[in-house]
């Protein structure tokens, strides 16, 4: 275990054998952080949070000549609520913050420019990409792929193995990026695939395995490949 002589660790903080905390670290009271865990400089974890075994925190982004989208060489630090539970060798970027009672299942990879509000979950080894907002009480279960400029409102719930996608012409370039928005309440099934730039409305429902080619008015059901509507249901409110 190594800890820079600069980083602040409140009351009854626990920390694992190989761990390391950089500097200018904040750690608040009753904080587990387990073995062989990174937390990068400048990273504020606040109390009550647990980080698990080999989990890296304040990861900088890097790139290549190839690359479309360079790493920005400002990032803000990684700020973790109170109460959040990180899991086994999670890596989570710089310019993210995890608000209070998030949970991020192992494995998983949160990029930088993402926001996650409040008792979210994002599940066992999901993916989230730059540049996404993610809000209060969503579920997003195993192995999802998020894309990066995507919205996600309150109470959403994605199923399992979800596909997102925000690049219309695949690399070939000519247009911003826009992964798609999903309102309020929404709910996406198992293995559903979602184009860029679509729309779901508020308390909408993707069946499993749809593929999702355009928008989705508030209330209905889509389902199939392409996704058509079965169905229209009153939103409750």
């Amino acid at each position: 275990m190594w800890i820079d002589p600069s980083a602040s660790l409140g009351s009854h903080v626990s920390i694992g054998r190989h761990a390391v905390i950089e500097s200018g670290v904040t750690i608040g009271d009753n904080v587990a952080i387990g073995y062989g865990a990174i937390v990068r400089s400048g990273t504020t974890i606040g109390s009550g949070a647990s980080i698990g075994d080999l989990t890296v925190l304040g990861r900088r982004p890097t790139g290549n000549r190839k690359k479309a989208v360079k790493p920005p060489s400002q990032l803000s630090p990684l700020v973790i609520g109170d109460g959040a539970s990180i899991g086994c060798n999670c890596v989570i970027y710089l310019g993210v913050s995890l608000g209070a009672d998030v949970l991020v299942g192992d494995l998983a990879s949160i990029r930088e420019f993402v926001s996650v509000g409040e008792s979210t979950i994002v599940g066992r080894n999901a993916v989230v990409e730059p540049h996404t907002a993610i809000g209060r009480f969503v579920t997003i279960q195993t192995s999802c792929y998020i894309t990066s400029n995507m919205l996600i409102e309150d109470d959403v719930f994605i199923g399992p193995c979800c596909s997102t996608s925000n690049d219309k012409y695949m690399g070939s370039g000519g247009e911003a990026h826009q992964g798609p928005i999903i309102r309020r309440g929404a709910k996406i099934g198992n293995n559903a695939t979602l184009l860029p730039g679509i729309r779901i409305g508020e308390g909408a429902v993707v069946g499993a395995g749809a593929v999702i080619t355009r928008d989705i008015p508030p209330g209905c059901t889509y389902v199939g490949n392409p996704g058509r509507p079965l169905t229209d249901r009153k939103v409750k409110g």
